[in-house]
């Protein structure tokens, strides 16, 4: 570079190498040039962004670009340039000393950063408050923000040191030259996070030596600069390299006809009729502008998927979103929209080559995602692929397409590790947020913080439901920043839709389903079993959902001996090894859903399942047994009934039946002996059975809004009952439920970030990560419950090798093993839930096979012996290849 640039200067490493590594002004300029393309080329800003900087749009790229690159600043420090032996020599000899102790022991450069910026931005005119917020967002790319900012800053070291660093920032700084001068506020803490998001993305990609090879490219800085953005270009549009899709909107036409969008969906060559929800939804959007709030209340099979797709079409071709996450409750049901929307991207990428993600924890081993990804590495003809660089820890996000579980999304809000990526990811982007009933008090709050910073965002959300309590309704639509009674007020089912244009909203007709009788059940074991029998004698393919995978099991084995030669029965629950469980997944689907085609099930067929099968599965069953739960999930279960059009069921169950275990008249459910209550609280339970005693035939939809608000009132009618009866619901409801859900609430406030707090304030006492240097005994997760653990079952033998089978071939725990090991290892793991086990397994050593391998250092091992069994004082753990992990005592 020019000879104008100290020798001083110019030694300061940045990343270290057998060649002399690679310069810290070279670094800084290759990140600067990153963001400086990723801006231009994703459209990752949302229209709102100069107003957070307070800066003309036209200067906004230009700023965030140079602040992006003073990230490792703080690198020009003794502290730092002492890590690296042979960087270290050469920066002596450049006349730089290393004589303190003191200035020695501060090795951390992002700390070095956010305390040095500030008073170095300051003196090119930058105001104090706006330095001091930007310093910290740039700062914090190893993953976490900072509560204190000037802890950081070198002590005794020599004078030349600052003269340098001095010198260095000068050259950046009019190497980049950004125009305007800032305004004299705090920033918002949006924009910190945003800038904290977009500087880390820079920082992985700007750091990748095939990409950017060290050395310096040209006689001067700006040479340097504009060479970096040639390779930052060549970076992200080489399908060899990141590949990251430029953002273009789907749908080019935007004057498409619902009809045609759908049939283009469907891949049918003349139009389709849309569904008169869709239609409904379409034609709201339409009268719209700017981002929009969608909140559907529609009964199962009314096409909500189908209208969401629609409607992030609409939207990203109004507004430029940069695409969508689709957030689902489960994995299983993450990974049957995965497939949908995958065809959906299919039929919509008119060639230009487009990237999805599957975020959640099973993504490794999704058969899907595999072949996605060779497409993506192979160059295949598909147009849709899935980058393996993306795929990385925490990048899923990134993305423009990902379909996942609510909680990849919630962790945006936690502070947890770079979770502004996370944030930066979603920005301006269409958000689904399925099935939002099904969330208890503390993740439904979680999701209210999430809904105002993802509007902070400049992002559209769809909200779909089978139905909502009015007050979850309401908090939803106050996270957005509308109070519910300046909307409409349309009947179920419903669309509610707030842009730009005001608040509007819609009815629209559903298909009616046949009548569901409604009868009780005693709700032991014994007699479910003996119902389940007499159902599956008289044919035809039925389901038990039970609430625990304890008698899911005990109820599987109760009826193994009576299954007929020609039936089928199927136990499935979420303790099955992950590989197992997919298996599974993959013949309930093809076994109960609509392909293969309609006629091919089996004669006789039973599923055994917990939650699992509750929501968002495109399954279908002739008769129907299930335990007492919250009336919601209870119709939720119910829709799974006579679900498809099919010509022809069994003779006796033509019409649909559902027995409800535990809903017998004058006869209070044991809530305590069935463990229902530890799983949805007493009060929802008993209030259900209380609504529903008078409830014999159900008539969906007309009767699914009415029966939830019922049960979810405020002071539910329940004057039919005994007095003595209602008092006891009331003492429930003050002293458990109330107390439960204020609970809930208040730890939701105290985990999340305040999207209005102050930035430099915004982190005091949060949970710091999600281990074991939490504060406050609070921890950031995204559902309570029992903790868990991730654990990897293994046969260990007299010889103490293991084996991933009983008869699998054998390996040294005490070495570390192959990728193809780690993936067939992890393809076995199993999540634990039992908090004496869980805290047993924790104090267990490490083995470097688990530790030292990335897909499985996070894993715990849960030694099995020859018999598939794991004893811990009193408790025993078996993994029995038909009923999963069954918790059991000694033998």
């Amino acid at each position: 570079m020019e000879t104008s640039l100290s020798v001083a200067v110019r030694s300061l490493w940045a990343k270290s190498g057998e060649e002399g590594g690679h310069g810290l002004l070279c670094h800084m300029l290759d990140v600067a040039a990153v963001a400086s393309v990723l801006l231009e080329w994703c459209l990752a800003a949302p229209e709102t962004a100069p107003d957070w900087f307070g800066l003309p749009s036209e200067s906004l790229n230009g700023w965030l670009a140079a602040l992006v690159g003073l990230h490792d600043l703080g690198k020009a420090t003794p502290g730092f340039q002492a890590k690296w032996e042979a960087g270290r020599l050469q920066v002596e000899r450049a006349g730089l000393p290393f004589s303190s102790v003191v200035a020695l022991a501060q090795d951390r450069h992002d700390l070095a950063s956010v305390a040095l910026l500030p008073g170095l931005l300051q003196a090119e005119g930058v105001p104090r408050l706006w330095s001091q917020d930007a310093a910290q967002a740039v700062s914090a790319h190893h993953g976490f923000n900072f509560t204190s900012l000037g802890a950081g800053a070198p002590l005794r070291e020599p004078a030349i040191w600052k003269q340098t660093r001095q010198s260095l920032f000068q050259a950046y700084w009019h190497t980049l030259a950004p125009s305007d001068v800032p305004p004299d506020h705090p920033l918002p803490l949006l924009a910190v996070e945003w800038l904290a998001g977009l500087t880390s993305v820079c920082d992985w990609i700007g750091s990748n030596a095939d990409w950017f090879p060290p050395g310096e490219r040209g006689d001067t800085p700006s040479a340097h600069y504009h060479a970096a953005r040639r390779l930052a270009e060549s970076a992200l549009s080489s399908p060899d390299k990141l590949g990251w899709p430029s953002s273009r909107p789907l749908l080019h036409q935007q004057a498409c006809s619902c009809d045609a969008i759908l049939a283009r969906l469907l891949s049918v060559e003349a139009s389709a009729q849309a569904r008169p929800l869709q239609l409904t939804g379409d034609a709201l959007l339409v009268q719209g502008s700017g981002p929009a709030l969608m909140l559907v209340e529609a009964p199962m099979g009314e096409g909500k998927t189908e209208l969401a797709f629609i409607a992030a079409l609409r939207l990203q071709a109004r507004q430029h979103h940069r695409g969508f996450y689709l957030a689902l409750p489960t994995q299983a049901t993450g990974n049957a929209m995965f497939e949908r929307t995958l065809a959906f991207l299919r039929a919509f990428a008119s060639g230009e080559r487009q990237d999805i993600q599957l975020l959640h924890g099973g993504a490794a081993m999704n058969q899907t995602v595999a072949h996605l990804r060779e497409i993506w590495d192979q160059h295949g003809n598909d147009a849709v692929g899935s980058s393996g660089w993306f795929a990385q820890r925490r990048r899923g996000l990134l993305s423009p397409y990902g379909v996942g579980t609510v909680d990849q999304a919630l962790f945006s809000v936690l502070n947890v590790k770079h979770h502004f990526v996370r944030l930066w990811g979603l920005a301006n982007k269409v958000v689904v947020l399925d099935e939002v009933h099904a969330y208890d008090t503390y993740t439904g709050r979680l999701i209210e913080t999430l809904l105002a910073w993802l509007k902070a965002l400049g992002c559209s959300v769809i909200l779909m439901s089978a139905t909502l309590p009015d007050t979850r309704r309401a908090r939803l639509l106050q996270a957005w920043g509308v109070d519910e009674r300046e909307l409409p007020s349309p009947a179920y089912p419903r669309i509610l839709l707030v842009d730009d244009a005001g608040a509007r909203g819609a009815t629209f007709s559903a298909r009616e389903q046949q009548p569901i009788a409604v009868t009780g059940l005693p709700e032991g074991l014994d007699h479910i079993a003996a119902a389940a029998r007499l159902a599956l004698e008289q044919g035809g393919c039925g389901v038990v959902i039970v609430n625990t995978v304890d008698r899911a099991q005990q109820l599987y084995q109760l009826l193994r001996p009576y299954c007929p030669s020609d039936g089928m029965l199927l136990l499935f629950h979420a303790r099955f090894p992950a590989e197992q469980r997919r298996q599974l997944e993959q013949q309930v689907l093809s076994t109960f859903g609509s392909s293969p085609a309609m006629g091919s099930r089996p004669k006789r067929a039973l599923l055994i399942a917990t939650q699992v099968a509750e929501q968002s599965l495109d399954i279908d069953f002739d008769f129907m047994i299930s335990d007492l739960c919250p009336v919601d999930l209870l119709l939720q279960r119910a829709g799974r009934l006579h679900w498809h059009q099919r010509k022809q069921r069994p003779a006796t169950h033509v019409q649909p039946r559902l027995q409800v275990a535990g809903l017998l008249a004058d006869v209070v459910p044991e809530l305590e002996q069935t463990g229902w209550g530890r799983v949805y609280g007493d009060y929802l339970c008993l209030v259900t059975w209380a609504v529903l005693q008078n409830e014999p035939v159900w008539r969906l939809p007309q009767d699914i809004d009415r029966l939830v608000q019922a049960v979810y009132a405020p002071w539910p009618d329940l004057d039919h009952l005994p007095e003595a009866l209602r008092e006891r619901l009331e003492m429930v409801e003050r002293t458990r439920h109330g107390a439960k859900a204020n609970f809930q609430a208040q730890l939701a406030q105290q985990i999340a970030l305040d999207l209005q707090s102050e930035a430099a304030i915004a982190y005091i006492g949060k949970p710091h990560g999600a281990d074991e240097d939490d504060t406050l005994a609070l921890r950031n997760r995204t559902r309570l419950g029992d903790d868990s653990l991730t654990v990897i079952p293994v046969w260990v033998y007299a010889d103490g090798r293991w084996r991933p089978e009983p008869d699998g071939a054998s390996f040294d725990p005490q070495q570390a093993v192959s990728d193809a090991l780690a993936q067939r290892l992890f393809e076995r793991h199993i999540k634990l839930s039992r908090r004496q086990l869980v805290l047993h397994l924790l104090e267990q050593p490490e083995y470097p096979a688990l530790s030292e391998h990335p897909l499985l250092s996070h894993c715990h091992v849960l030694p099995l012996t020859k018999d598939g069994d794991y004893q811990m004082g009193e408790v025993r753990v078996s993994l029995d290849p038909r009923l999963g992990l069954v918790y059991g005592k000694q033998k």
